[in-house]
Parts: C-alpha cells; sequence; structure tokens
C-alpha cells in the first residue's frame, strides 16, 4: 500500500487528522450515551435552581414558521418532540432496514426472535402498570413499555467482548422493534382525532416514494424533499408526526446505480487518464483534463454509496450529540423543591413505570425468548448464553428517550407526570447498573456458550 501524501498543504492535514480524531469520538456510542445522560443531569440541576422558570419560558415560548402564504408556530419543546425526534426515528428506522436488508435479519426467523420477544417486553411492562394502577391513572399504561436504544446500547458497549456479538445485534434489534411498537403505540393511543383530507395527503406523498423508487431516483435529496412534507401532513393529520421519519427511512434505497463488480476496472481507466492528463509544468487552474477527470471520479464515488447509508452517516453525529442531549434537557426538567419524596415513591404511577421497567422488561423479554427456544422456533444468538440474555432483557428496561415523551403524552404537566419521570430516570439508572453487574458476573462464570434450556 502506497504511504505517498496525498494532502499538500499542512493547515489542511491538520484538520483531517483532527476530523478523524472526531469521527472516532462521535462514532463511540459510550460517549454518545454519556452526553445524553449528561444533559439530563444538567436539566435536573437547572430544574431545582432560580433557572427553571426562564428555561421552561424559553422552551414553551412558541416560534413562528413561515413557508409562502402558511404561518405556523410552534415551541421549541414541541419542534424537539415533534421534528427532531422524526429525525431521530429516521435513524431508526434506517438501523432496521439495514439489519433486514445486508444484516443478520434477513433470516425471517432470525429477524422474528427479537421482535418476538420485543413484544413481550411491551406486554409485561404494560400489564404490571395497570395492576397497580387499576381504577387510577391507567392512561399510562405505555409508559414503560420502551427501550432507549442509544442509552441502552452505550451501556452494552462499556462490556466490551464480554458480550456476544450475535447477542449485541439481537438487543439492537430488539431495542429498534421496541421503539417502533412504542411509535405505533403513541399514533394509535396518543394522537389528536385523525384529520382524514391530512391523512389522505400524508398517502399521496407516500405513493410518491414509491414512485421514485419505482424509478430507481438514487438521489437522496428527492426522499428528504418529499419527507419533510409527509413530516408536515402526518403533524396535521392528528397521527404523532415522528411516525414520519420511520416510513421514510423504509422508502430509502439500499441499492446504488453502480455496478459494484466494474469499479475497480473503471478507476484503472480513469488513473490511467490522469496519468496522462497531468502536467507538472502546469498550474491547477490549467491542468483541464485532470480536474475533469478528478471530478468524475469523485462523483462516481459518492454515488457507489446508497442512499440509505448517505443519509445515515449525514444525521448520525446530530443524532447523538445534538437530538438526543437537546431531547434529554428538555424532558429531564425534574422540579423537586417542595415535593415531597415519600409520596413520589408511594405513588401508583412511580410504582408501575418504575416495576415495569425493571421487572417487566426482563420477564417479558426473556419468557418470550426462552419459549421460542423451546419450541424450535429459532436457537439463541450464536456465542450468547442464558446469562447474557438475561442481560439483555435488564437492559430493555433502560427507557430513558421514548418513555420520558410517552409520559408528557399520557399526563401533560400533572403530578402524575413528575412520578413518571422520576420513576424513568431511577429505573434506567438501575437497569444500566444492574445489567452490567450481570454481565461481568455471567462473564466471570465462564458462561460463554449458548446453553439448552
Amino acid at each position: 500500500m502506497s504511504t505517498t501524501p496525498i494532502v499538500a498543504v499542512p493547515a489542511v492535514v491538520r484538520r483531517c487528522e483532527n476530523k478523524k480524531r472526531l469521527a472516532r469520538i462521535t462514532s463511540n456510542g459510550t460517549i454518545a450515551a454519556g452526553a445524553m445522560v449528561a444533559a439530563a443531569v444538567l436539566a435536573v440541576i437547572v430544574a431545582n435552581t432560580d433557572a427553571y422558570y426562564p428555561v421552561r419560558a424559553f422552551l414553551e415560548a412558541p416560534l413562528a414558521i413561515q413557508v409562502g402564504p402558511y404561518v405556523g408556530s410552534m415551541s421549541l419543546e414541541g419542534f424537539i418532540n415533534d421534528f427532531l425526534m422524526a429525525i431521530f426515528f429516521l435513524s431508526v428506522g434506517i438501523e432496521l432496514k439495514y439489519e433486514l436488508t445486508a444484516g443478520v435479519l434477513t433470516n425471517p426467523r432470525q429477524a422474528m426472535m427479537p421482535i418476538l420477544a420485543a413484544c413481550g417486553g411491551v406486554a409485561a411492562p404494560a400489564l404490571i402498570y395497570t395492576m397497580l394502577n387499576w381504577g387510577g391513572a391507567q392512561g399510562g399504561w405505555a409508559v414503560p413499555i420502551a427501550t432507549d436504544i442509544a442509552f441502552a446500547l452505550g451501556i452494552m458497549s462499556l462490556a466490551g467482548d464480554k458480550v456476544a456479538p450475535a447477542a449485541k445485534v439481537f438487543f439492537s434489534t430488539l431495542a429498534i422493534a421496541d421503539d417502533l411498537l412504542g411509535i405505533i403505540v403513541i399514533a394509535l393511543f396518543y394522537g389528536q382525532a385523525p384529520s382524514l383530507p391530512w391523512l389522505a395527503a400524508s398517502a399521496m406523498v407516500c405513493l410518491a416514494l414509491w414512485g421514485l423508487t419505482r424509478l430507481q431516483v438514487y438521489h437522496s435529496r428527492w426522499y428528504i424533499a418529499l419527507g419533510l412534507v409527509l413530516w408536515f401532513c402526518m403533524l396535521n393529520s392528528g397521527v404523532h408526526a415522528t411516525l414520519a421519519g420511520v416510513i421514510l427511512a423504509f422508502f430509502l434505497p439500499v441499492k446504488s446505480d453502480i455496478k459494484l463488480e466494474n469499479v475497480q476496472d473503471w478507476l484503472c481507466d480513469r488513473g490511467g487518464e490522469l496519468d496522462d492528463a497531468y502536467d507538472p509544468e502546469l498550474h491547477v487552474l490549467g491542468q483541464h483534463g485532470f480536474t475533469q477527470t478528478a471530478r468524475r471520479v469523485e462523483n462516481i464515488m459518492h454515488r457507489v454509496t446508497p442512499p440509505l447509508q448517505r443519509v445515515e452517516t449525514a444525521i448520525a453525529t446530530p443524532v447523538n450529540f445534538l437530538i438526543l442531549p437537546l431531547f434529554a434537557f428538555a424532558k429531564a426538567q425534574l422540579r423537586l423543591v417542595g415535593v415531597d419524596p415519600a409520596s413520589i415513591l408511594s405513588d401508583p404511577v412511580a410504582q408501575g413505570v418504575f416495576l415495569g421497567l425493571v421487572l417487566g422488561k426482563p420477564m417479558g423479554i426473556v419468557s418470550v425468548t426462552a419459549l421460542l427456544v423451546k419450541i424450535g422456533f429459532s436457537p439463541l444468538p450464536e456465542g450468547s448464553n442464558w446469562g447474557q440474555m438475561l442481560c439483555v432483557g435488564v437492559l430493555g428496561g433502560v427507557g430513558f428517550t421514548m418513555c420520558i415523551l410517552i409520559s408528557g403524552l399520557s399526563f401533560g404537566s400533572g403530578p402524575e407526570q413528575l412520578a413518571a419521570k422520576c420513576a424513568v430516570l431511577a429505573a434506567s439508572v438501575f437497569a444500566s447498573l444492574l445489567g452490567l453487574v450481570l454481565l461481568n458476573v455471567s462473564h466471570a462464570l465462564g458462561a460463554r456458550r449458548p446453553n439448552d434450556l
């Protein structure tokens, strides 16, 4: 491999090196989870100081948005909930589509096993909450059903090679399916009364997206443009607008319009053209043949990457280090001044949410997985064991992002929301610590292969 330097300007070399270091940092799931935790901690600190009221006023202040003759109004908090979180769920949908298309979930049974386990991880917490709040605040049954993908995966990454790679994929798929179920619950139970005209408009946009795929359009900008229109239509339809992100993800092309098998030969031909066109005696502005060929290479190499991957790369860093921390800061505003801790501990809402996450999640996930293995539907993920599956179930109780979102939709701004948020944060911390302990114990015991049920 050639080590000949290609960048001529030392300052540019330094910027490239800094960019690589930044890429390594931003691609680290643990650091991303840490950024979200730091934002949540800051939110709790701010909420219990004199800064709480101006911060709340800033988050709730209406923002005017004008597109042509249309003038709309949305608060900053609403913008985070409805628009920025739609981008987050776009990343969730992209990850799921990748695994279903080219990942380990191409096998239908392998794909269905974590999805069915996710269903168990949704049903059990909802049941526990409902039992504890029978005749009370039953509307919060959906609060403990979801798993925070970014946070939970960041916690799991701390275990390193103590977790089998297949078990990590199993958990990622479970968490994605879990959140998609959460989105469906939001759309069905927490949306406004649906507007048929806007729903029809949303369907027409989906038809247009399908048309782009049939016409084999590979420019992601057209999909993004229609995705924005879809988001606007769904926002006005009464269905939660975050669903637009997931829908858009499943329309993004997973193929390239470039024949990959011919790329190497084509680059060799262009290499010859570049060699013939280069004149060391001329200024770069006079190297027309050389620069035109270089631009052709640049354009083709950009098109090699499918639109799905291009969009994923573009939104990954903003999602992990801007959107999720902003959401955490906006939603973790727990003002405990003057609140009796005993009243929260004794609140059935807090009890239902906490036990739903720390007890219901592992019960639902592990029991369904055990049943599927027992009946021969599918074996455990390669290299994993029941100790790791228990850890997966426990980490499923890390429900920060979606759970807080649903708590706001369920209870508004009343005392039930405060109790639910406190329980979500407490359960997420407890599940994180317990999951790490169990992972280390499982590893120490040497349980490195799947066991028969």
